[in-house]
């Protein structure tokens, strides 16, 4: 409710436009990147790959060229033209809609698949990026830094229809306040939750 009070648009950070297609690529792209660099690169890669069967079709050194800036780009252009072919031999172009689909297509994780889940098909979910951990872990929900086990763990203590939202709200506070290198403890609206906090008014 706190969260909610202070990030009431619980937005995905990822520009995908309500496109399932383009979330799934942009969610590839976003493995050690940041969500505002694979938002300009998509721009220009969903406009000459706007769909499963021209990005299977595509020669892998012009993906490979479109997506350099997000880095590890020979593994993330060969996992793009891979899901892009199993999506056309076995979904007819169309993004699944379930986890275990989801998770068979190359370089596909739960983030991406959660993620999917969560903003395209309205299912409960619980995106662990790095925010989520850190600020979960923080508050005491967790005490892991695997993301597996956070979501499972997420999953037995939030309500369902919030879930995802509470996940992007961490997102959001994580970048504006709860910065890994420079928290800003003293404008956090989470601070009378924080155990963390707690240690830090003793000292």
């Amino acid at each position: 409710e706190t969260l909610e009070a202070r990030y009431p648009s619980a937005d995905c950070a990822l520009e995908y436009e309500g496109d399932p297609w383009r979330l799934l690529v942009m969610g590839r792209l976003s493995a050690q990147c940041t969500d505002a660099r694979v938002n300009i690169v998509c721009k220009d890669l969903v406009q000459k790959f706007p769909d499963a069967q021209s990005m299977a079709d595509a020669p892998i050194e012009d993906i490979e060229q479109l997506i350099y800036s997000c880095g590890f780009y020979h593994a993330k252009a060969r996992n793009l033209k891979d899901f892009s072919r199993i999506l056309i031999e076995k979904y007819q172009g169309i993004v699944p809609n379930n986890m275990e689909d989801l998770l068979s297509l190359a370089g596909v994780g739960r983030k991406t698949a959660n993620l999917i889940c969560g903003d395209v098909f309205k299912k409960p979910a619980v995106v662990a990026d790095t925010h989520l951990i850190r600020i979960t872990n923080l508050l005491g929900l967790v005490e892991t830094e695997d993301p597996k086990k956070t979501e499972l763990e997420l999953k037995k203590l939030l309500p369902p229809e919030e879930s995802n939202d509470f996940c992007h709200r961490c997102v959001l506070h994580g970048r504006a306040v709860c910065d890994s290198r420079r928290p800003k403890c003293g404008e956090c609206v989470l601070r009378e939750f924080c155990p963390s906090a707690e240690k830090e008014n003793e000292k």
